[in-house]
Order: structure tokens, then C-alpha cells, then sequence
């Protein structure tokens, strides 16, 4: 079966005209060297520092960070592609033309829309290679990470097999918030627990509960009553329960408040319509995120558009200029970006319309571009 495969992908490679093979191999190439490169900066300069700054400060061990490292990958990943794809456009399109190997083509009758046509196939497999992690990847991957910090969080504050022993949760200004007495603690689960819950103003909580353990949510406990007393000793009311959750000092909004990013498109769009009491804030903002789950990925094909006639040297200029284009492209790019998710956020622009502003733009300029290179280059 697998040699059938090989077959079969052999026939296809061999079936593909020496041209596009050629422009494939240097595009393949240079993007490879793109995304590693993008990916690198973006990491070193955003998430890496991100999580170094929650590794310090909530003290998760070290093999825990590193694979929560690796699982926010393809989150840079995706952002990466679309760079990729443009910097090897652009680079390969204007060394080729340097080199009057574009005037050659031309002259012998291969016009520009035959020779980007392998490129534009090339962003259309690549805009679906990432639309597909930053749907099935890069959400999965983003929760579990965040999963695993905050099980970190919970296992490093249980010494396991120690009996009668207690310990702190501080809140800000470094007072009480909760105090917990455990009879005993073996293998991950807390027996005999008894927790002052100081957090509540002019009131004070006691739960009991026969046992309990961590989980990404909180300590979850099991079997026990919480007793609510007045600031002056009396009883409130008593609340018998069998399941209980304490969240957290470091719950989830700590570490990643972004809902949106652990799902994919269908389940945010679900999300919006089921959930009514959302507010108009967070509804705009996850409105936003869902429509550039698809603009992202179209960003690769515009990015193409407009990085094709940028690339194509006038016969006057002898010096690659494709990474200054690269470069500048790229930075109107995320600015216009930012600043149309930022309005779409806050209400100034819809927020439907806020995720495709910089796709549109570049669009129109690309097309325009690409109109007249096509059409009056000599």
C-alpha cells in the first residue's frame, strides 16, 4: 500500500512541467528557511517570553514548562505560515528576475500569470495547511497547556505522603485568603481536610470534607459541609454537599483568559449562539476571533497577490530588494491588523468586518498591483 502511494506521488512529481518544478523546489525551499525563521522571532519575542515570566512566577517545574513550550507551537506556527509564504514569493520572484531568467520566460512567450501559477497553488495548499492546525492543532494543543500549568499549580502545593500538615493561599496585598489543615495526604488525594475561607468580605467559610484532590478546575473535594459564620462568630447557614471545587490562587484566567483560542470555528461559532448571556464586550471580541480564523489563512493567498508585482525588478534597479518588501509588507500587515481587531473589539467597527479590513486591503492593492505588472511589463 505504501509503495502504491510513492507510486503514485512520483507519477504526479513527474507529471508536473520542468517550469513549475522549478519555481516549487526554490519556493519550498526559502519558505521552509521562512517559517523557521519567523517562527523563531515570534517565539523568542512573545510566547517564550510569556511563559518564562508564568514559569518564574508560579514556580512550574521545568519539564512541565518545556512541554508546555512545545504545545504553543502550532499557535506560532500558523502566524508564521503566511510570512513564509510571502518572504520565499518575493526573495525567489526577485532573484529570478535579477537574473533576467523573468525577461527570458517572458520572451519566450511565458507571461507573469503563467509563472505565478504554481505559486498561488502553492499559497492555496498552504492557506488550507493552516486553516487545518488552527482549527484541529492549535486550539487542542492551547488548552492543554493551559491544563497542565494549572494541574502544576495544584500538584506543587501537596506534599505527598505528610500527615497533619497546613498550608496558605494568599491573596493580593499578601493577605489570608484560604487555610488548609490536611489529616493526610498519599498519592495525589488529600484525606481529613478542613479549609478557613477567608476571600468572601465580613464572612468566613470552614469546609470539611473527607477528601479531596487537584484537578485543572481546583481542589476538588468529596463528602463534606461548608459553614458560612458572620464577622461576629454566628452561623450563617450550613451546606452538606457531596462534590465541592475550591478554585485555584492561579485559576485559568491567569494564565490564558482567551477562551476563543481553545476552539476551533465550530465551536466558537456555537458558543456565540448558545450562550445569550455573554457580554456585549466579550461578544464583539469572540465575534472578532471567529472570522480570523478565516482571514489568517486567506492572508497567505493575499499576501501572494500583492507579493508578486512587488517582486518583479524594474530593469533600472540592480539590488534584490524582495526582503525591504518582505519586511514592509509584513509590518502593515499585523499593524492594520491590530488596529482593525482593536476597533472591532471596542465597537467602533463591526466586528464581522473587523477581521477582514487588512485581507481586503491588501487585496484591492495587490490586485491593482498585479493588474498593471501584468499588463505592462515589456
Amino acid at each position: 500500500m505504501f509503495s502504491k502511494i510513492l507510486q503514485y506521488l512520483r507519477e504526479k512529481y513527474h507529471s508536473i512541467k520542468v517550469l513549475d518544478r522549478y519555481l516549487l523546489k526554490q519556493i519550498i525551499m526559502m519558505f521552509l528557511m521562512g517559517v523557521f525563521v519567523f517562527t523563531t522571532i515570534i517565539f523568542a519575542s512573545d510566547t517564550f517570553i510569556t511563559l518564562i515570566k508564568q514559569i518564574s512566577q508560579f514556580g512550574i517545574p521545568f519539564k512541565i514548562a518545556f512541554i508546555m513550550i512545545l504545545l504553543n507551537l502550532p499557535a506560532v506556527i500558523v502566524l508564521s505560515i503566511p510570512m513564509g509564504v510571502l518572504l520565499s514569493t518575493v526573495m525567489v520572484l526577485n532573484r529570478l528576475s535579477l537574473s533576467s531568467e523573468i525577461t527570458v520566460m517572458r520572451s519566450c512567450g511565458i507571461g507573469l500569470n503563467r509563472i505565478a501559477k504554481p505559486i498561488f497553488i502553492f499559497s492555496i495548499i498552504m492557506a488550507l495547511a493552516t486553516f487545518v492546525i488552527n482549527e484541529s492543532v492549535a486550539p487542542v494543543m492551547r488548552k492543554t497547556s493551559k491544563d497542565l500549568a494549572l494541574w502544576s499549580l495544584g500538584q506543587k502545593n501537596i506534599p505527598d505522603g505528610k500527615e497533619n500538615f497546613v498550608f496558605k493561599e494568599l491573596g493580593s496585598g499578601a493577605y489570608l485568603k484560604r487555610l488548609f489543615y490536611v489529616g493526610k495526604s498519599q498519592k495525589k488525594t488529600l484525606y481529613n481536610v478542613t479549609v478557613l475561607d477567608n476571600s468572601k468580605e465580613d464572612t468566613l467559610q470552614v469546609l470539611q470534607a473527607r477528601e479531596g484532590k487537584t484537578s485543572p478546575k481546583g481542589w476538588v473535594f468529596d463528602k463534606g459541609a461548608i459553614y458560612t459564620i458572620d464577622s461576629k462568630g454566628q452561623v450563617l447557614n450550613t451546606t452538606l454537599f457531596d462534590t465541592s471545587t475550591v478554585q485555584f490562587d492561579i485559576d485559568a484566567g491567569n494564565i490564558d483568559e482567551d477562551v476563543a483560542s481553545e476552539m476551533n470555528f465550530a465551536k466558537l461559532s456555537g458558543y456565540l449562539k448558545n450562550n445569550k448571556d455573554i457580554s456585549d464586550e466579550d461578544r464583539r471580541s469572540y465575534t472578532v476571533q471567529l472570522y480570523d480564523k478565516l482571514a489568517l489563512p486567506l492572508a497567505t493567498i493575499v499576501f501572494v497577490l500583492l507579493g508578486v508585482p512587488l517582486a518583479i525588478t524594474p530593469p533600472r534597479v540592480r539590488y534584490n530588494r524582495g526582503f525591504l518588501f518582505t519586511i514592509l509588507i509584513i509590518f502593515a500587515f499585523y499593524v492594520l491588523r491590530a488596529l482593525s481587531i482593536s476597533m472591532g473589539d471596542t465597537g467602533t467597527i463591526p466586528a464581522v468586518f473587523a477581521a477582514w479590513i487588512p485581507d481586503l486591503t491588501l487585496a484591492v492593492l495587490g490586485g491593482f498591483l498585479y493588474y498593471r505588472k501584468v499588463y505592462t511589463i515589456s
